[in-house]
Formats: C-alpha cells, structure tokens, sequence
C-alpha cells in the first residue's frame, strides 16, 4: 500500500459519520415523533394511491349496464346494480335516479351535489399530507432549537471551550431538522399530485354520470319553465 492511500484511508477513518440508530437516538423524542409521521405518511400515499384508481372509482362496465337499464326506463334495477358494486360512480347514478321523476334538471343538479361530496370527502384524505409537511419541518425546527439551547449551555459551563468540543452538540441539533426535511418534501410533494389526481377523477366520473343518463335526457327532454302568471290590474286608487 503506498503512502497515498494510506493517508487516504486514515483521512476516512478520521471522518466523522453517523448510521441510522445515532440519528434516531440524536433526534430524540422529537426525532420519534418525526420518525411517526413518515410511517404515517407512508400509509396515508398507499391507502390514497389505491382509492385514486379509475377502476375503483368509475368501472366501465357498470356504466354500461347502467346506461343501458337507464335508457330502457328499468331505473329499480339500475338503482340495485350501483347498490351491489358501490363506488363513486354508483353513488353519483343513485343521487340522479333519486330525481328521474322530477326530470333532467333536476337530475344535473343531484350528480352535482354527489360529485361535490365526494370530491370533499376524498381531498380531506389527501389533506393530511399537507399538514405532515407543515408539522415535520416545524418539529425539526423545535428540535434543533432545543439541541442549540442544550449545546450553549454545555459551552457555558466550560472554562475555555474549544470548537471541536462545541461542534458535536450542533451537529446533533441538526439531526431534527434534517429529518423533519426528509418527512416534509415528499409529503407535500405527493400531496400536489394527489390533489391534482382527485381533481382528474372527480371531472372524468362526473363526465361518465352524464353520459350514463344521456339517453334518458334524449327520451324526456328538459321540462319548461312555467310562464310567469300575469299581473293582476290594480284597482283605482
């Protein structure tokens, strides 16, 4: 071995490093709680990632079958396939079948209502990862502060401190910090493309329920508004 790589391997063996169980211990019970949140961030990305699926929220072939039972005025059974395969299509069907009677209008207006509920009910999933990446940061920002006061206060005490001996305790604050950032980045990261997926669906299944009724609307046109009654004459004053 020549001179150089000794000096190199000796220069490597100097440097300091830090495996995953010093982080943790580093980071503290700030550092737990962050450590809780990505786990918790993890399963919130699977569980939405799942949900948000074109099969699961609008099948074709329901559609299909619903349009065709629709179109034929056999509303009893349309309303019994969306109960036996619920899903946001089914629902947003049975909210307009809740209104055949009363006509199309009114059938706009009940797809509507569902595709505003759910659209509410699913982004209130995917909003907890903005508040993960809100929460993290600021927890590593706390933990770091409080590893800054501890190492001042270890600097304090001593007679005539020196930087290598105040080094360490900075480096440990930083810890939270450097975690809460890992936790924060993809969180909101993956929120924006959630939200954004909820929004393409939410379009797409509302789309797809009005095509559903199409044929209804073909066979019973939009009902008329009633003609304003005219105004009675006024007698003489």
């Amino acid at each position: 071995m020549t001179l150089t790589d000794g000096l190199l391997l000796a220069q490597q063996a100097a440097e300091p490093t830090l495996d995953w169980q010093q982080l943790l211990q580093a980071g503290g019970y700030v550092g737990y709680i962050i450590v809780g949140l990505s786990v918790i961030m993890v399963t919130l990305i699977m569980q939405n990632l799942l949900m948000l699926r074109r099969g699961n929220l609008m099948p074709l072939e329901m559609a299909r079958q619903a349009h065709e039972l629709i179109t034929a005025g056999r509303f009893q059974e349309a309303n019994q396939l969306c109960r036996d395969k619920p899903c946001f299509l089914g629902d947003m069907i049975q909210a307009g079948l809740t209104e055949a009677e009363l006509g199309y209008a009114h059938i706009e207006k009940a797809l509507e209502d569902a595709s505003a509920e759910h659209s509410a009910r699913m982004m209130r999933k995917v909003e907890y990862l903005n508040v993960i990446g809100t929460l993290a940061p600021m927890l590593g920002l706390l933990g770091t502060v409080w590893g800054m006061i501890q190492a001042f206060l270890e600097f304090q005490s001593q007679a005539s401190p020196s930087v290598s001996e105040f080094a360490p305790g900075i480096s440990h604050a930083l810890v939270t910090t450097l975690m809460g950032l890992s936790v924060a980045i993809p969180a909101l990261g993956t929120f924006a493309l959630l939200r954004n997926r909820v929004d393409e669906m939410v379009f797409e299944t509302s789309l797809m329920a009005e095509q559903v009724f199409s044929g209804y609307r073909r066979a019973r046109p939009k009902r008329k508004a009633p003609a304003p009654a005219p105004a009675a004459p006024k007698g003489d004053a």
